[in-house]
């Protein structure tokens, strides 16, 4: 038998705990603390499961319309977890930047336990010093602009096996699965980067992501009411564990064919991401700071490498899909986009790398996309490290902290009235970028826990839309069905299909 869905169980919690009201005053200040400090507007929270039934299927939409009611600062109790939703380019603005110190840590939750090997990784860890050091050092050897570069030659040669292997469907007349031929170009590019080898079957590494994101994105009963966590009314410890299990017997794997390579050919000058850890195995990964030196062991390496492929696999892919799926469904951009490239690039080449800072118009579509598909419909959770007032609002220490880009991308006060349409041109003669600085657009989040690889995926995102665009004309092979599967990502609820010509004239190398 399935476990219960977060409804099911929120109503048998609620059911047997229902006799609390009885001890409850009807007419209690919600939005005052216990100590008679104002925190922010919102929905009244019942007895032990506080706003948790309010969530739905869809969180990013329920608590989008929510904000609607209560404002931009908006206060919740999910479980006994005190929850800030913010819903704003102002309130984001304060939160990630004028306060971001205080909000720059992460809640401790089940899934970033097995997950990041207990806080060893940089997504879900703990602000202080160990994030600090593993965030300049993968900075350092994989995320900096000049690993970026190194690494185009990868991206070129993965890309170019997909041009031709659509160019073979086009041949045939043949549509083809664009989410899954896009999600396992991201697999290969990240692949050799990170591991220096082509993926394989044995692995299965992003069926396992896929899962992992999945999972990480769920309201886990566990960590609001963790008194029931030895329940798993969800399931979710279990998938966890299962999960985790399998995820490490790949990992150590991958480890120990580096860890053999380099006793054989020793050390590699210019080797992958794993070498370089592995050659820094039991050494410290900050050697010229005594005082807070962290030991490179393989609960580390591991932690770090499942960052790195869940911050790349499913999220690029992601980010992808939507924006051609958009492109798809508005011929006017579409041929705006192959305009631009025939001025820019021409009708027989591929596109370059060096071509995409010229392509103004494809960097207003990427814009647009991320506005109304945000690869995360929330940033990761922050927490607060102490008692802080914002806008005039308490928000007591250890609140979680949800930073709704989703409905920040449909505010009509900052997009106008036709926030929910798929517009490029509203970013013509525009100086809002995606890096963090414009708090009307942070995909990528802002301040402290940025994305450090945002870079590397607005490369990856820009010239996969720009080659499959030049190359190809598209026809739908079905209505475009725009639906949404919750998760720590946001992806299509169903793959999108379409039906390739090729357009190209001459030679395309």
């Amino acid at each position: 038998m399935p476990p219960p869905t977060l409804n099911l169980v929120l109503v048998l919690i609620e059911t047997l705990c229902s006799f609390v009201y009885i001890f409850r005053t009807i007419t209690s200040r919600p939005n005052h603390n216990k100590d008679g400090r104002k925190l922010p507007p919102g929905p009244r929270a019942l007895p032990i499961i506080g706003n948790l039934h309010m969530l739905g299927k869809l969180p990013h939409q329920s608590l989008h319309h929510l904000a609607k009611r209560y404002g931009p600062i908006m206060s919740l109790r999910l479980g006994s977890i005190p929850t800030i939703v913010v819903s704003s380019p102002h309130a984001a603005e304060l939160f990630l930047k004028t306060h971001d110190l205080v909000f720059a840590s992460r809640p401790k939750t089940q899934a970033s336990e097995y997950l990041s090997y207990g806080a060893k990784g940089m997504a879900f860890t703990p602000y202080g010093s160990y994030w600090r050091t593993v965030r300049k050092w993968c900075t350092l050897h994989l995320l900096s602009a000049s690993k970026v570069e190194y690494f185009a030659p990868i991206r070129k040669k993965h890309l170019g096996s997909l041009v031709e292997s659509v160019k073979k469907a086009a041949a045939a007349a043949e549509s083809v699965d664009l989410s899954e031929m896009v999600g396992e170009l991201i697999e290969d590019i990240m692949c050799q980067i990170i591991f220096g080898r082509a993926k394989d079957d044995i692995f299965n590494l992003r069926s396992l992501i896929d899962q992992s994101m999945h999972i990480i994105g769920q309201f886990n009963i566990s960590d609001y009411m963790p008194y029931l966590a030895p329940l798993d009314l969800q399931g979710i410890g279990r998938k966890l564990k299962r999960t985790t299990k399998l995820l490490d017997i790949v990992l150590e794997k991958i480890i120990d064919e580096h860890v053999q390579a380099t006793d054989t050919d020793g050390p590699k000058s210019h080797g992958d991401f794993v070498d370089v850890m592995v050659s820094m195995l039991n050494q410290p990964m900050n050697p010229h700071d005594q005082d807070q030196s962290y030991i490179i062991e393989r609960q580390n390496i591991k932690s770090i490498i499942l960052d790195m492929i869940a911050a790349s696999f499913e999220t690029s892919a992601v980010a992808i899909v939507w924006a051609f799926s958009e492109v798809l469904r508005h011929p006017r951009v579409m041929l705006g986009l192959q305009q631009e490239l025939e001025t820019v690039v021409g009708p027989n080449r591929l596109v370059e790398e060096s071509d995409l800072p010229k392509l103004t118009y494809l960097d207003m579509v990427v814009k647009e996309s991320l506005r109304l598909h945000p690869v995360a419909p929330f940033l990761v959770p922050h927490e607060s490290m102490e008692d802080i007032v914002v806008d005039g609002y308490f928000v007591p220490k250890n609140s979680r902290i949800l930073v709704n880009t989703w409905s920040m991308g449909r505010d009509r006060s900052i997009w106008s009235e036709d926030a929910e349409e798929f517009l490029p041109e509203r970013f013509m003669d525009s100086n809002i970028d995606l890096r963090g600085h414009d708090f009307q657009l942070i995909p990528f989040g802002s301040g402290r826990r940025g994305c450090p690889g945002m870079q590397l995926a607005l490369i990856t995102m820009r010239l996969v839309l720009a080659q499959l665009i030049h190359c190809f004309e598209w026809e739908l092979a079905d209505e475009v069905d725009m639906s949404e599967i919750f998760g720590l990502t946001l992806p299509r609820a169903k793959h999108l299909l379409a039906k390739p010509t090729y357009r190209l004239l001459g030679k395309t190398t």
